[in-house]
């Protein structure tokens, strides 16, 4: 570990889906490249589930930031949350390598997306980055400040 590089620019706030009261709906993150980035982990965060509530959450592809060709990629899903299951207040993670996307059919772009079944549920997620390519990678716009 180098000292002179602050973990901020060693992990960076890339993507959000900003922690609220989400609706029965699919909720997804901002388009990620994963051009600027070795490795992301996506964190799944369920707050208090509603009623008989679910949530899914799994990792998308496409091949710019806009979306095209927008399709799952293999084995980035969790294992369902359930408010029957007692899995209010709880967190899942997705780690993810840049050769996992499909890049033979030139996939460069990740987001997160949660599905929130039956009932309005807290949550919310983040996509962290790591290993950028480049330095510094810019944080995701809806970072207010960053304190050193």
């Amino acid at each position: 570990m180098n000292p002179n590089i602050k973990p901020s620019n060693r992990g960076v706030l890339a993507a959000v889906i900003d922690p609220d009261a989400l609706t029965a709906a699919t909720h997804t993150s901002g388009w990620v490249s994963m051009v600027d980035f070795g490795a992301i982990m996506a964190v799944i965060m369920a707050g208090t589930l509603g009623a008989s509530a679910t949530v899914d959450a799994k990792l998308e592809q496409a091949t710019d930031s806009s979306g095209t060709g927008t399709k799952d990629i293999s084995g980035k899903a969790i294992t369902q949350l359930t408010q029957a299951g007692t899995d209010s207040d709880k967190q899942a993670i997705i780690n993810c390598r840049s050769d996992e996307l499909d890049v033979n059919n030139s996939f460069t772009h990740v987001r997160l997306s949660i599905t929130v079944g039956t009932a309005t549920s807290d949550g919310g997620g983040l996509i962290l980055g790591f290993d950028g390519r480049y330095q510094p990678v810019a944080d995701a716009s809806t970072v207010d400040e960053v304190v050193d």
